[in-house]
Protein backbone atom coordinates (compact mmCIF):
# COMPACT_ATOMS: atom_id res chain seq x y z
CA UNK A 1 0.00 0.00 0.00
CA UNK A 2 1.47 3.16 -0.99
CA UNK A 3 1.93 5.91 1.60
CA UNK A 4 -1.10 8.40 -0.17
CA UNK A 5 -3.26 5.30 0.33
CA UNK A 6 -2.70 4.19 3.87
CA UNK A 7 -3.32 8.07 4.90
CA UNK A 8 -6.56 8.07 2.31
CA UNK A 9 -7.40 4.72 4.27
CA UNK A 10 -7.01 6.17 7.79
CA UNK A 11 -9.19 9.61 6.83
CA UNK A 12 -12.13 7.18 5.39
CA UNK A 13 -11.88 5.29 8.75
CA UNK A 14 -11.79 9.02 10.45
CA UNK A 15 -15.13 9.82 8.44
CA UNK A 16 -16.94 6.64 8.50
CA UNK A 17 -21.33 7.33 8.24
CA UNK A 18 -22.77 7.80 11.44
CA UNK A 19 -19.44 8.30 13.42
CA UNK A 20 -17.63 11.16 14.02
CA UNK A 21 -14.51 12.42 16.02
CA UNK A 22 -14.34 13.39 20.02
CA UNK A 23 -11.94 16.14 20.47
CA UNK A 24 -10.24 15.41 24.01
CA UNK A 25 -7.31 17.36 23.35
CA UNK A 26 -7.31 20.24 25.68
CA UNK A 27 -4.59 21.62 27.31
CA UNK A 28 -3.70 21.18 30.69
CA UNK A 29 -4.75 24.76 31.38
CA UNK A 30 -8.10 24.41 29.40
CA UNK A 31 -9.02 20.98 31.25
CA UNK A 32 -8.47 22.62 34.32
CA UNK A 33 -10.98 25.11 33.88
CA UNK A 34 -13.69 22.67 33.29
CA UNK A 35 -12.62 20.49 36.30
CA UNK A 36 -12.97 23.51 37.97
CA UNK A 37 -16.62 24.37 36.88
CA UNK A 38 -17.10 20.66 38.61
CA UNK A 39 -15.52 21.94 41.79
CA UNK A 40 -12.44 18.91 40.99
CA UNK A 41 -8.79 20.01 41.30
CA UNK A 42 -6.79 19.45 38.22
CA UNK A 43 -4.00 16.18 38.82
CA UNK A 44 -2.77 13.89 36.53
CA UNK A 45 -4.98 11.14 38.20
CA UNK A 46 -8.13 13.42 37.66
CA UNK A 47 -7.20 14.26 33.87
CA UNK A 48 -7.25 10.67 33.46
CA UNK A 49 -9.80 9.85 35.03
CA UNK A 50 -12.18 11.83 33.56
CA UNK A 51 -10.93 11.07 29.99
CA UNK A 52 -10.96 7.21 30.81
CA UNK A 53 -14.85 8.02 31.81
CA UNK A 54 -15.29 9.42 28.10
CA UNK A 55 -13.15 6.33 26.38
CA UNK A 56 -15.07 3.77 28.86
CA UNK A 57 -18.08 4.37 27.34
CA UNK A 58 -17.44 1.37 25.02
CA UNK A 59 -21.00 1.12 23.45
CA UNK A 60 -21.06 4.58 21.97
CA UNK A 61 -17.48 4.67 21.41
CA UNK A 62 -17.95 1.66 18.81
CA UNK A 63 -20.66 2.88 17.95
CA UNK A 64 -20.48 6.51 17.35
CA UNK A 65 -16.68 7.61 17.81
CA UNK A 66 -14.55 6.80 14.90
CA UNK A 67 -11.78 9.20 16.30
CA UNK A 68 -10.53 10.82 19.33
CA UNK A 69 -8.15 14.00 19.43
CA UNK A 70 -5.66 13.50 22.31
CA UNK A 71 -3.32 15.90 24.44
CA UNK A 72 0.11 14.81 24.79
CA UNK A 73 -0.60 14.07 28.39
CA UNK A 74 -3.30 11.73 27.44
CA UNK A 75 -1.51 9.89 25.10
CA UNK A 76 1.36 8.63 27.14
CA UNK A 77 -1.54 7.87 29.79
CA UNK A 78 -2.34 4.68 31.40
CA UNK A 79 -6.12 4.00 32.32
CA UNK A 80 -6.43 2.55 36.41
CA UNK A 81 -5.77 -0.90 35.41
CA UNK A 82 -2.81 -0.21 34.11
CA UNK A 83 -3.45 -0.16 30.21
CA UNK A 84 -2.58 2.75 27.91
CA UNK A 85 -5.55 5.04 27.04
CA UNK A 86 -4.91 4.55 23.40
CA UNK A 87 -5.11 0.78 23.67
CA UNK A 88 -8.57 1.54 25.50
CA UNK A 89 -9.15 4.06 22.16
CA UNK A 90 -8.03 0.89 19.44
CA UNK A 91 -10.13 -1.56 20.98
CA UNK A 92 -13.00 0.16 20.32
CA UNK A 93 -12.34 0.45 16.77
CA UNK A 94 -11.88 4.70 16.94
CA UNK A 95 -8.73 6.30 15.69
CA UNK A 96 -6.04 7.92 18.05
CA UNK A 97 -4.76 11.65 17.12
CA UNK A 98 -3.02 13.73 18.83
CA UNK A 99 -2.93 17.69 19.18
CA UNK A 100 0.31 18.70 17.30
CA UNK A 101 0.82 22.54 17.70
CA UNK A 102 1.69 24.82 20.66
CA UNK A 103 -1.30 27.32 20.58
CA UNK A 104 -1.85 30.84 18.80
CA UNK A 105 0.72 33.49 19.38
CA UNK A 106 0.63 37.35 18.73
CA UNK A 107 1.68 38.03 14.94
CA UNK A 108 4.66 40.85 14.99
CA UNK A 109 3.10 44.00 13.76
CA UNK A 110 -0.91 42.95 13.50
CA UNK A 111 -2.40 43.96 16.88
CA UNK A 112 -4.94 41.44 17.83
CA UNK A 113 -4.33 38.98 15.35
CA UNK A 114 -2.34 35.46 15.99
CA UNK A 115 -0.53 32.79 14.27
CA UNK A 116 -0.49 29.09 15.35
CA UNK A 117 2.91 27.89 16.43
CA UNK A 118 4.80 24.74 16.50
CA UNK A 119 6.71 24.05 13.50
CA UNK A 120 9.58 23.90 14.99
CA UNK A 121 10.91 20.38 15.37
CA UNK A 122 7.17 18.70 14.23
CA UNK A 123 8.89 16.14 11.76
CA UNK A 124 10.87 14.35 15.44
CA UNK A 125 7.30 15.10 16.84
CA UNK A 126 5.19 13.37 14.38
CA UNK A 127 7.73 10.32 14.37
CA UNK A 128 7.43 9.94 17.79
CA UNK A 129 3.68 10.20 18.07
CA UNK A 130 3.14 8.17 15.20
CA UNK A 131 5.39 5.35 17.79
CA UNK A 132 3.07 5.91 20.64
CA UNK A 133 -0.27 5.03 18.08
CA UNK A 134 -1.48 8.29 16.58
CA UNK A 135 -2.32 7.92 13.05
CA UNK A 136 -3.72 11.47 12.68
CA UNK A 137 -2.69 15.33 14.40
CA UNK A 138 -4.63 18.17 14.91
CA UNK A 139 -3.49 21.81 14.44
CA UNK A 140 -6.09 24.57 14.91
CA UNK A 141 -5.28 27.93 13.28
CA UNK A 142 -7.84 31.15 15.09
CA UNK A 143 -8.90 33.82 13.24
CA UNK A 144 -10.24 36.23 15.07
CA UNK A 145 -12.81 39.14 13.35
CA UNK A 146 -13.17 42.68 14.35
CA UNK A 147 -12.26 46.07 13.10
CA UNK A 148 -10.41 45.98 10.56
CA UNK A 149 -9.42 42.14 10.85
CA UNK A 150 -9.00 40.06 9.91
CA UNK A 151 -6.13 41.45 7.57
CA UNK A 152 -4.49 39.21 4.49
CA UNK A 153 -1.56 39.15 6.67
CA UNK A 154 -3.31 37.02 9.29
CA UNK A 155 -5.49 34.90 6.83
CA UNK A 156 -1.67 33.78 4.65
CA UNK A 157 0.34 33.13 8.15
CA UNK A 158 -2.03 30.63 9.05
CA UNK A 159 -2.83 28.96 5.51
CA UNK A 160 1.15 28.60 5.21
CA UNK A 161 1.85 27.25 8.63
CA UNK A 162 -1.39 24.79 8.83
CA UNK A 163 0.44 23.84 5.15
CA UNK A 164 3.39 22.89 5.98
CA UNK A 165 2.04 20.97 9.22
CA UNK A 166 -0.07 19.12 6.52
CA UNK A 167 2.91 18.06 4.75
CA UNK A 168 5.32 17.09 7.96
CA UNK A 169 2.06 15.00 8.60
CA UNK A 170 1.99 13.26 5.34
CA UNK A 171 5.38 12.75 5.26
CA UNK A 172 5.40 11.20 8.67
CA UNK A 173 2.73 8.47 7.71
CA UNK A 174 -0.32 10.63 9.72
CA UNK A 175 -3.38 12.04 8.49
CA UNK A 176 -3.42 15.69 9.52
CA UNK A 177 -6.51 17.60 10.24
CA UNK A 178 -6.51 20.81 8.93
CA UNK A 179 -8.25 23.32 11.27
CA UNK A 180 -8.85 27.01 10.05
CA UNK A 181 -11.00 28.80 12.55
CA UNK A 182 -12.88 31.74 12.28
CA UNK A 183 -14.26 32.58 15.54
CA UNK A 184 -17.76 33.50 16.66
CA UNK A 185 -16.79 35.59 19.65
CA UNK A 186 -17.34 39.32 17.96
CA UNK A 187 -20.35 41.10 17.07
CA UNK A 188 -20.20 40.46 13.02
CA UNK A 189 -23.02 39.01 11.43
CA UNK A 190 -23.48 35.82 9.55
CA UNK A 191 -22.80 37.74 6.17
CA UNK A 192 -19.28 38.83 7.67
CA UNK A 193 -18.71 35.48 8.65
CA UNK A 194 -19.42 34.07 5.56
CA UNK A 195 -17.05 35.84 3.54
CA UNK A 196 -14.48 35.91 6.09
CA UNK A 197 -14.68 32.05 6.01
CA UNK A 198 -14.63 31.73 2.73
CA UNK A 199 -11.53 34.08 2.32
CA UNK A 200 -9.69 31.62 4.68
CA UNK A 201 -10.83 28.35 2.90
CA UNK A 202 -9.77 29.70 -0.48
CA UNK A 203 -6.23 31.25 0.68
CA UNK A 204 -6.07 27.18 2.72
CA UNK A 205 -6.23 25.18 -0.33
CA UNK A 206 -4.04 27.45 -2.87
CA UNK A 207 -1.57 27.01 0.47
CA UNK A 208 -1.78 23.46 0.53
CA UNK A 209 -1.68 22.95 -3.24
CA UNK A 210 1.37 24.58 -3.13
CA UNK A 211 2.94 22.42 -0.16
CA UNK A 212 2.36 19.28 -1.99
CA UNK A 213 -0.32 17.89 0.38
CA UNK A 214 -2.51 15.31 -0.83
CA UNK A 215 -6.04 16.24 -0.40
CA UNK A 216 -7.71 12.39 -0.02
CA UNK A 217 -5.14 11.72 2.93
CA UNK A 218 -6.52 15.23 4.84
CA UNK A 219 -9.71 15.56 7.14
CA UNK A 220 -10.90 19.59 6.94
CA UNK A 221 -11.83 21.08 10.42
CA UNK A 222 -13.87 24.08 9.94
CA UNK A 223 -15.94 26.20 11.43
CA UNK A 224 -19.76 26.93 10.63
CA UNK A 225 -20.46 29.98 9.11
CA UNK A 226 -22.75 31.79 12.23
CA UNK A 227 -23.37 35.25 13.37
CA UNK A 228 -20.80 36.33 16.38
CA UNK A 229 -22.34 35.75 20.00
CA UNK A 230 -22.53 38.98 20.25
CA UNK A 231 -24.07 40.11 17.22
CA UNK A 232 -27.76 41.11 17.82
CA UNK A 233 -29.29 39.71 15.08
CA UNK A 234 -29.06 35.65 15.01
CA UNK A 235 -29.25 33.80 12.16
CA UNK A 236 -31.84 30.99 12.06
CA UNK A 237 -31.10 26.96 11.57
CA UNK A 238 -31.38 26.99 8.34
CA UNK A 239 -29.63 30.17 7.37
CA UNK A 240 -26.33 28.44 9.42
CA UNK A 241 -27.03 25.26 7.46
CA UNK A 242 -27.88 26.61 3.83
CA UNK A 243 -24.79 29.21 4.28
CA UNK A 244 -22.40 27.17 5.39
CA UNK A 245 -22.58 24.62 2.38
CA UNK A 246 -22.36 27.61 0.15
CA UNK A 247 -19.10 28.66 1.15
CA UNK A 248 -17.59 25.20 1.66
CA UNK A 249 -19.35 24.16 -2.36
CA UNK A 250 -17.16 27.21 -3.14
CA UNK A 251 -14.12 25.96 -1.35
CA UNK A 252 -13.74 22.19 -0.55
CA UNK A 253 -12.31 20.56 -3.66
CA UNK A 254 -14.46 16.77 -4.11
CA UNK A 255 -11.18 14.95 -3.48
CA UNK A 256 -10.80 15.54 0.33
CA UNK A 257 -12.53 12.70 1.95
CA UNK A 258 -14.47 14.68 4.68
CA UNK A 259 -15.03 17.68 6.55
CA UNK A 260 -15.58 17.53 10.29
CA UNK A 261 -17.04 20.74 12.09
CA UNK A 262 -15.75 21.84 15.15
CA UNK A 263 -18.28 22.96 17.64
CA UNK A 264 -16.46 27.15 18.26
CA UNK A 265 -19.36 27.71 21.12
CA UNK A 266 -22.46 26.79 20.18
CA UNK A 267 -24.80 24.77 22.32
CA UNK A 268 -24.54 21.01 22.33
CA UNK A 269 -28.20 20.97 20.41
CA UNK A 270 -27.37 24.17 18.34
CA UNK A 271 -24.58 22.13 16.98
CA UNK A 272 -26.31 18.96 16.50
CA UNK A 273 -29.02 20.72 14.62
CA UNK A 274 -26.75 22.64 12.04
CA UNK A 275 -25.05 19.45 11.31
CA UNK A 276 -28.33 17.55 10.72
CA UNK A 277 -29.71 20.24 8.26
CA UNK A 278 -26.72 20.37 6.41
CA UNK A 279 -26.79 16.73 6.05
CA UNK A 280 -30.53 16.54 5.16
CA UNK A 281 -29.80 19.14 2.25
CA UNK A 282 -29.15 16.54 -0.25
CA UNK A 283 -26.02 14.39 -1.74
CA UNK A 284 -22.57 16.46 -1.12
CA UNK A 285 -19.13 15.83 -2.24
CA UNK A 286 -17.86 14.77 1.18
CA UNK A 287 -18.86 13.35 4.32
CA UNK A 288 -19.76 16.25 6.92
CA UNK A 289 -19.24 15.15 10.42
CA UNK A 290 -18.34 16.35 13.90
CA UNK A 291 -15.29 16.86 15.84
CA UNK A 292 -16.78 18.36 18.75
CA UNK A 293 -15.42 19.18 21.96
CA UNK A 294 -17.29 20.91 24.47
CA UNK A 295 -20.72 20.24 22.68
CA UNK A 296 -19.73 16.33 23.32
CA UNK A 297 -18.52 16.19 26.44
CA UNK A 298 -20.06 19.34 28.23
CA UNK A 299 -23.45 17.40 29.63
CA UNK A 300 -20.98 14.65 30.92
CA UNK A 301 -18.86 16.50 32.52
CA UNK A 302 -21.61 18.22 34.47
CA UNK A 303 -22.71 14.41 35.05
CA UNK A 304 -19.53 12.88 36.50
CA UNK A 305 -19.12 15.64 38.92
CA UNK A 306 -15.65 14.21 39.55
CA UNK A 307 -16.98 11.33 41.53
CA UNK A 308 -16.81 7.69 40.92
CA UNK A 309 -20.13 6.90 41.65
CA UNK A 310 -21.62 8.95 38.60
CA UNK A 311 -19.34 7.24 36.12
CA UNK A 312 -22.58 5.61 34.55
CA UNK A 313 -24.71 8.52 34.52
CA UNK A 314 -21.53 10.41 32.81
CA UNK A 315 -21.08 7.91 29.60
CA UNK A 316 -25.25 7.93 30.08
CA UNK A 317 -24.95 11.85 29.24
CA UNK A 318 -21.99 11.26 26.45
CA UNK A 319 -23.62 8.21 25.07
CA UNK A 320 -26.77 10.16 24.40
CA UNK A 321 -25.09 13.38 23.20
CA UNK A 322 -22.78 10.74 20.64
CA UNK A 323 -26.23 9.37 19.25
CA UNK A 324 -27.52 12.58 18.37
CA UNK A 325 -24.72 14.13 16.48
CA UNK A 326 -24.08 10.42 15.20
CA UNK A 327 -27.49 10.64 13.35
CA UNK A 328 -26.92 14.69 12.44
CA UNK A 329 -23.88 13.25 10.29
CA UNK A 330 -26.55 11.28 8.02
CA UNK A 331 -28.91 14.18 8.66
CA UNK A 332 -31.67 11.87 10.90
CA UNK A 333 -31.52 14.03 13.74
CA UNK A 334 -34.74 15.76 15.14
CA UNK A 335 -35.67 17.68 18.39
CA UNK A 336 -37.98 15.08 19.46
CA UNK A 337 -35.40 12.96 19.67
CA UNK A 338 -33.37 14.63 22.69
CA UNK A 339 -35.64 13.88 25.20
Amino acid sequence: MTMTNKLADIAQRMVAAGKGILAADESTGSIAKRLESINTPSTADSRRDYREMLFGATEAMKANISGVILFDETLRQKARNGRPLVDVIKATGAVPGIKLDTGAKPLALSPGETVTEGLDGLAARVEEYAKLGAEFAKWRAVIDVGKSIPTHNAIHANAHALARYAAICQAGGIVPMVEPEVLMDGDHDIDSCMRITEWALKEQFQELYYAGVKLEGIILKPNMVISGKKCPTQASQEEVAEKTLVVLKRCVPAAVPGIAFLSGGQSSKDATAHLSLMNAAGPLPWKLTFSYGRALQADALKAWGGKDANIDAARAAFSHRAKMNALASVGKWSKSLEK
